[in-house]
Order: structure tokens, then C-alpha cells, then sequence
């Protein structure tokens, strides 16, 4: 199984949305009933590739953090800067994927 991916997700999303409007409009029930279910996977895929960034940007905060701490620590300030820069870049991904 590949990974969850928010442009996917808004596709499958749209794209059921669409056909379940078409099926309401004339009387297809199944083309309807298919196209709430495209959607259902289109915003949970769209949920499960949100969560996974939000926690790949934890996983960066954490790490940056620590490697910012140890160069402060240890008077390497290609580490801290490092650390610090990727600790931004973990903020960044978790405000992307709120």
C-alpha cells in the first residue's frame, strides 16, 4: 500500500462528489451510492496523509531540537544551526498539516 497523499485524496474526494451528483440528478442510484463512497476515501485519505505529516513534523522538531541542544552544549554551532533549522522545518510541516 502507498502512502497516504493529500492531492490524491482531494481528487478522489471532488471526483465522488461529482458523480454522486450526477447519480442524484438522474435517478442513478448506484452511480450516487459510488460516489459517496469516493468521497468517503477521498477525505480519509486526504485525514491519514495529514496525520502522517503532522507526525513526520513532530519527528523533525524533536530531532532538531535535540541536535540544537547538543551543539549548544558541545560549542558546535554547525550542529545547533543544524538542529535549529530543522526544528523550524518540523514547526512548518506540523502547522501545514493541522
Amino acid at each position: 500500500m502507498s502512502s497516504p497523499s493529500k492531492s490524491t485524496g482531494q481528487k478522489n474526494s471532488m471526483i465522488g462528489s461529482m458523480k454522486e451528483t450526477v447519480g442524484n440528478m438522474f435517478g442513478a442510484r448506484d452511480m450516487a451510492q459510488r460516489g459517496r463512497e469516493q468521497h468517503a476515501a477521498g477525505e480519509a485519505e486526504v485525514k491519514a496523509a495529514k496525520a502522517q505529516g503532522y507526525a513526520e513534523g513532530t519527528a523533525d522538531r524533536v530531532v532538531g531540537k535535540k541536535d540544537s541542544v547538543v551543539g549548544a552544549v558541545t560549542g558546535d554551532k554547525t550542529q545547533q544551526t543544524a538542529g535549529n533549522a530543522r526544528q523550524d522545518k518540523g514547526e512548518a510541516k506540523q502547522e501545514w498539516n493541522k
